[in-house]
């Protein structure tokens, strides 16, 4: 079994809470379909009872009505959903960065002292990072599950697929050194 570094389980807490934040968005935009989708249904029903009580034209208006607020409201959620990826993307690939910046300064630290402390510290929390992984890999899941929830018993929705790119491309550059 290889070890791994205090950045690379970092790096794997910071992508697995990125995918659980993915899949509450994806919650989130499946949720808001099914409730256009419910009140557009609730709409055309209430409106076909009224039947002969309104005219055609009326009947016609309202259902053109409910057509363009159930538009806007979905674009709102598309727009704040979208944007909402966008900023979970951009803030693990900032974290992830960072991660990476303080391993490095960390280690010029060491180089520069001859301390060894923080490396010797980071060996030490490793397995406690390891552990908070694994809670986090169990939220991601659930998260997922929710999200397939929420989108309904015929639908499955694309949940964060889990990546592990870090371990990868870390292990990739021990080979190499």
């Amino acid at each position: 079994m290889t070890s791994k570094s205090l950045t690379t389980v970092t790096n794997e807490l910071i992508e697995s809470y990125g995918n659980t934040a993915k899949n509450v968005i994806n919650a989130y935009r499946a949720g808001n379909e099914r409730a256009v989708g419910f009140v557009d249904h609730s709409w055309a029903t209430a409106v076909q009872k009224a039947g002969t009580r309104l005219s055609a034209e009326v009947r016609g208006n309202a259902l053109s009505a409910q057509k363009k607020i159930s538009g806007l409201y979905t674009n709102a959620v598309t727009l704040t959903s979208d944007g909402a990826d966008v900023a979970v993307n951009k803030a693990v690939e900032i974290a992830g960065k960072g991660v990476k910046q303080v391993a490095a300064n960390a280690s010029r630290f060491e180089k520069a002292t001859g301390v060894t402390a923080l490396n010797t510290l980071a060996v030490a929390a490793v397995p406690a990072a390891q552990a908070v992984v694994e809670v986090a890999t169990k939220l991601e899941a659930q998260s997922g599950a929710l999200v397939n929830k929420v989108a309904g018993s015929k639908t499955k929705v694309k949940v964060a697929a889990v990546k592990r790119t870090v371990a990868k491309k870390a292990a990739r550059a021990r080979k190499a050194a």
